[in-house]
This record gives C-alpha cells, structure tokens and sequence, in this order.
C-alpha cells in the first residue's frame, strides 16, 4: 500500500503545485517540479554521464511533477518519456510542460524491450520495498549498452531518528549490489554536488509558500509537511545522505534475472 504521506506529496501537492506555479509563470515551473529531487547540478552530472543529447529517447522512471524531465529537455534536447504511477504528478507534469506521460508502476513499465535510448529514476528507489524488480524491468526496456542515472537517498549508517513515511533507504554498498545485480555495470557514482543556486531555490520557495499560504491546515499539507521535517533532521544528523551513480545495461542480468515479455507501447 502506498503510504499516505507519499499519496498526499504527488497527489494533492502536486495538483496545487501545478496552481500556484500557473498564478507566478513560467520561470517557477521547472524549480517547484523538481523539488525534493534534484538541483541543477545533479541533473547536469546525470545527464553529462549518461551523454544525453538531442533526440535521445528518455525513460524518467517516476518522474513526479515532470521538472528533471523538462530541465534535460530544454538544456540537453532529450525526448523525455515520463512514467508516474501516481495520477496527480502525471496530470501536473502534463499541464506544466506538456510532456507525454504514461500512468504505469515502475515494475511493470508498458514499452517494449530495447526499445528506450537511457533512462533515469531520480529519488524513487528509496521509497520503494522492491527495488530490484523495478531495475530489472528498466534493464528490459533498455537497449544493449544504454545509460541508467540514478539519484537515491542512502543510508550513512544506523538510523536513529524517526524515517519518513514509506521510506527504505539502500546502504551504498547495497545500492551498489542490487545495479549489478539487476544487469547492469556501474560505471561512476558520486555524492549530490553542491546545493541549488540562489535563483532555484527562490522560486521553488515562493511556490511552496503559495501553496502553503491556501492548503495549510489540509490534511495532505499536513502529512507532506511532516515528511520533508523529517527528511530535514535526517540529512542534518549526517544519516542519510543523496547518491548519484551512473551505469550501463549489459547485454543480460548478472544473475537470477531473465528479460521479460514486450509490455505494449514502441
């Protein structure tokens, strides 16, 4: 079951998001949809290791409100093709950028087998219980020699205070095992670089204020607010920590993993 904080967060949230990003512009789009996922900098790491260029078919694996998606799509030339299981997130990244959106779990993705350029999954692994069936069904749709960027909270050792609602955070060590595991060779990780700059973070703030100045006292607000407070103590303790980690797909899974059946859509 899906918890009800992450329900809130890309349900309610997003769809108010959407609102107050329309009321201030354009400009607010692109920061309040990557919030809680990236900045710059990592989507420019990610992107430069997984050598996305113009054209390149693009799988965002969870791909929330769609901002990673639309940021390496304007600076790289990228053809995101954004998979969101949560209807809410899907709906805003669609008004927000108009980009194609399937409505799908990521251990079930609707595309045919090697039929994807690279892909990326950007603060999801951590919020699920099955990682490896999610990264062996991106190995599947992935062609032969594809990038994968992944962007996972991770664990720095015992976690002692409170964990967010409906979150499992990998060690590094095992985040590591499972990309091998799934068929894939890691080919360069590294600690999220730097923080958003001034301009980003400004923007993605006056958004989250609007929203807040409207739906404050709503339950969603309520739970979405708890988990980022949370998320706060956790990353200022030093026990978690953002991982960044590039790889490549092999031709067939390390081990005890077979290529599924073509799911549908080219």
């Amino acid at each position: 079951m899906t918890a009800r904080a992450l329900m809130a967060e890309f349900d309610d949230i997003a769809g108010w998001t959407a609102e107050a990003v329309e009321r201030l512009g354009a400009a607010y789009a692109i920061p309040a949809a990557c919030r809680g996922s990236a900045n710059p900098a990592a989507l420019a790491w990610l992107a430069e290791a997984c050598e996305l260029s113009a054209g390149t078919r693009l799988l965002d694996v969870g791909a929330g409100m769609g901002g990673p998606a639309a940021w390496v799509a304007a600076r790289f030339g990228a053809r995101p093709v954004l998979l969101e299981p949560m209807p809410g997130a899907g709906r805003a990244a669609a008004r927000l950028f108009g980009l194609p959106v399937v409505t799908a779990d990521g251990a079930r993705i609707p595309l045919r087998t090697a039929s994807v350029d690279a892909a990326w999954c950007l603060g999801v692994l951590d919020v699920l219980r099955d990682k490896a069936a999610v990264l062996r069904e991106i190995h599947r749709v992935l062609r032969p020699g594809a990038p994968l960027g992944l962007l996972v909270v991770v664990a720095q050792g015992p976690q002692l205070l409170p964990c967010p609602e409906g979150n499992h955070f990998p060690t590094r060590r095992a985040l590591a095992e499972l990309v091998v595991r799934a068929g894939f060779a890691a080919a360069e990780q590294i600690d999220q670089p730097d923080v958003p700059p001034l301009s980003w973070k400004r923007r993605a703030d006056r958004v989250a204020a609007v929203v807040a100045s409207r739906h404050r006292t709503d339950r969603a607000h309520v739970l979405a607010a708890g988990q980022a407070e949370r998320f706060s103590r956790l990353f200022d303790a030093g026990q978690v920590a953002i991982r960044l980690l590039h790889a490549v797909r092999r031709e067939a899974p390390a081990a005890g993993g077979m290529d599924g059946p073509d799911r549908g859509l080219a």
